[in-house]
């Protein structure tokens, strides 16, 4: 199939989808989702060695209730994308709130990097974020051209300058000066290169120092945030938290174990919204063998 095919038939997808009412998306994602974690699959034997990796004083039942929840959470993401992608801007002020701990502006004196996580709910939160305010987002192209199309037009939509994982630091750099924020996440196996391997739930894991090398040359704050899918199909809350204290340290070692704790923090508030469906664990140190299968 074509790639102006693809887009055509995605595209149509998604616009029905967010023609639909929220609550009954949401629902058929939930409902996909136990659905299709009955069916033996690469992602679901991802999630379940992630989860017995990084609970293991979870029982197998509690792993399997704990497994199902979070396939609901990420198909549900996936349908949910018609609603952030194509709905409305007033639509997405009525299904989101926000929470900051900081004063939110369209710029701020100190250059400003928020930090998000892969949670279920990330691309609603920054979808959210850039009807209120001005911001840059960087972002990892994906391998479906047709997609890549589709996602680049409708995340910068309301206004986020887009900005490619491949950009140069300079060009990165030029827009914190402007007094745009950054939105990034960098919770993901990107590789070897500008990483270092920290503790995460305890097990040595590949962990981007891009994030704190950024902050030390632009002089950034790091604030992180967090976007959780609310209950009864509710929608969903952003919540913004206090800059991380004593970051950059200067060590990017140390830098990597801070967010790491940061987020392993709040994984442990909402287990079953992470997306445990990506090999976190992927590349190993000292030639440790694939924990996957």
């Amino acid at each position: 199939m074509n790639e102006k095919i693809q887009h055509v038939l995605i595209s149509g997808l998604l616009r029905l989808l967010a023609s639909l009412p929220y609550r009954w998306v949401a629902r058929a994602g939930h409902a996909l989702g136990s659905l299709l974690y009955r069916i033996p699959g690469k992602r679901k034997r991802i999630l379940q060695t992630n989860l017995r990796l990084c609970f293991p004083e979870k029982g197998e039942q509690e792993l399997d209730i704990l497994g199902r929840a979070t396939f609901q959470h990420v198909i549900r993401s996936y349908l949910e994308r018609g609603v952030q992608w194509y709905g409305s801007a007033q639509t997405l002020l009525d299904l989101s709130t926000l929470e900051s701990a900081i004063e939110l502006a369209d710029s701020y004196e100190q250059p400003t990097i928020f930090l998000g996580f892969h949670f279920a709910a990330i691309e609603a939160g920054c979808m959210y974020y850039s009807i209120l305010h001005d911001v840059a987002s960087l972002y990892t192209p994906m391998s479906n051209k047709a997609m890549e199309t589709i996602a680049y037009t409708q995340r910068s939509r309301f206004g986020t300058v887009m900005l490619p994982r491949s950009a140069s630091a300079r060009q990165t750099l030029s827009v914190l000066k402007t007094g745009k924020p950054i939105m990034l996440a960098a919770d993901m196996d990107f590789g070897l290169r500008d990483s270092v391997f920290v503790p995460f739930f305890g097990i040595q894991t590949c962990t981007l120092t891009a994030v704190s090398r950024l902050a030390k040359i632009s002089g950034a704050r790091v604030v992180p945030f967090v976007t959780e899918v609310r209950p009864d199909y509710q929608g969903y809350a952003l919540k913004i938290f206090e800059p991380l204290q004593n970051y950059p340290s200067g060590d990017d070692k140390a830098d990597a174990i801070t967010t790491n704790q940061f987020l392993e923090e709040q994984i442990r508030q909402i287990p079953e919204q992470y997306y445990w469906v990506h090999r976190r664990f992927k590349r190993r140190p000292d030639a440790e063998p694939s924990v996957y299968l």
